[in-house]
């Protein structure tokens, strides 16, 4: 038995539909929820966690059935009902909820399985709950192992290195062109899901300025607020190519958008500086003439599915080591934990016997008269490992896993065999008692 339950709640892109994740979302930050958290009596330390494609809140209590109500009900007050999120939310506890953390921070829960976005977003959020001190020492524990957990992953698995989605190998293409895409300067032509997964990608890359083009404005707009970019019209595609490094084109147009001459008469503006091309729309939005220029490098849909393919079954074998090490690692958090269950009950049990050793010592040793002084540290050493074999067998039965008895009852046991539970009343003072009589 814990004294304290850890506790996740969340809601994901697995669980949950995106109309309801968007109502969800911590839009305004981490301080003022983590501040709200703070009027439940009851949660000793608690963390958010909040992503495009999850929600989700790690805390410690005594009462979990109590604290996971009021938890939801605080965070998710006004933003949605009980029913529409009823089927949406899951709740692990314990080992289930370290677990889970693991899977998370090593992108092994992630929508693009192996993508390192998800790890800095997690530190980030941690500097929050460790800015208002809402975290507790577990909670802290929890969160750095979940850090080296991840680090793990990614030093002794490849589960980063192949992409296995159609806009994460696109800008995987784009970081083999150019090498490192920090600074790089996007335009999306476009504002669907395919262009917003790129866009996540590319700015989880450490892409600069990013641009979007769409033939709605409005659309465009949307989409260029959330990622601190700006939009442009359709029309405008041309004139932009001379400003970016990087063009992501996913439109539903059903002719091409761009020819081979227009990009032509950019590249000259643009001083041979290379340019690349992804088209992931179907069908086609620029003219495969373009390739054929220098310093110009088209891809298309087709060229992205060679690539995700055979990425995805060596990103599945490096998936089973990765889950094999988040294992590993969940016991050995675990068995921390269940150590600091049994640290209270072993300091009692040891400052029991030592104070009966000392009880008898002091109360024997003065009526021995004429004993040297090397005589009396022989004495002491003898009570000091009668002490030791007497605890002996106790300290092996805590420690030690039993199939028919577990920790919570064992340490139950130990506490009321040595009557650690009553105060001011301990077998040195019975046998003292009895010695007075």
């Amino acid at each position: 038995m814990r004294s304290d339950t850890i506790v996740l709640l969340g809601v994901n892109h697995k669980k949950t539909p995106l109309a309801v994740r968007e109502k969800l979302a911590l839009t305004g930050g981490y301080e003022e929820p983590l501040e709200r958290l703070r009027q439940i009596k009851g949660l000793n330390g608690y963390f958010l966690l909040s992503t495009c494609n999850r929600v989700e809140i790690l805390f410690t209590c005594q009462q979990p059935e109590a604290m996971r109500i009021e938890v939801l009900d605080l965070l998710f007050a006004g933003k949605v009902t009980r029913e529409e999120v009823r089927d949406s939310i899951y709740s692990y506890e314990n080992e289930e909820a370290v677990q889970h953390l693991f899977m998370v921070s090593s992108s092994l829960d992630s929508m693009i399985v192996g993508e390192s976005q998800i790890l800095g977003q997690l530190k980030e959020a941690f500097r929050h709950a460790s800015e208002q001190k809402t975290s507790c020492q577990v909670i802290n524990k929890l969160l750095h192992k979940s850090f080296s957990v991840a680090k793990r992953v990614r030093t002794e698995t490849q589960i980063g290195a192949s992409a296995v989605s159609i806009s994460y190998a696109a800008v995987e293409l784009g970081r083999k062109i150019f090498g490192d895409l920090r600074g790089k300067r996007v335009m999306l032509v476009g504002a669907g899901e395919m262009a917003e997964l790129a866009a996540e990608h590319l700015v989880g890359q450490g892409a600069a300025d990013m641009i979007v083009a769409n033939r709605t404005l409005e659309r465009a707009m949307k989409l260029a607020d959330r990622f601190n970019g700006r939009a442009v019209g359709l029309d405008e595609l041309v004139e932009q190519l001379v400003n970016v490094d990087i063009i992501i084109s996913s439109t539903g147009a059903s002719d091409l958008i761009l020819f081979k001459k227009e990009v032509s008469g950019a590249m000259r503006k643009r001083r041979g500086q290379p340019l690349f091309f992804i088209d992931i729309a179907v069908p086609r939005d620029l003219d495969p003439e373009i390739n054929k220029l220098d310093n110009v490098f088209l891809y298309d849909i087709d060229d992205l599915n060679n690539v995700v393919e055979m990425n995805r079954e060596q990103r599945d074998k490096e998936a089973v080591k990765a889950r094999r090490i988040v294992e590993e690692e969940s016991l050995k958090f675990n068995r921390w934990i269940d150590s600091q269950e049994l640290t209270p009950t072993i300091k009692e049990l040891r400052q029991t016997v030592d104070a009966i050793c000392r009880t008898e010592l002091a109360r024997t040793l003065p009526r021995l008269n004429g004993i040297s002084k090397k005589e009396q540290k022989s004495i002491e050493r003898m009570a000091s490992a009668i002490a030791g074999k007497i605890l002996h067998n106790p300290m092996q039965y805590l420690k030690t896993d039993h199939p028919c008895v577990d920790q919570g009852e064992r340490i139950a046991q130990v506490r009321s065999l040595f009557k650690l539970h009553e105060e001011n009343c301990t077998l040195s003072q019975k046998s003292q008692t009895r010695d007075d009589e």
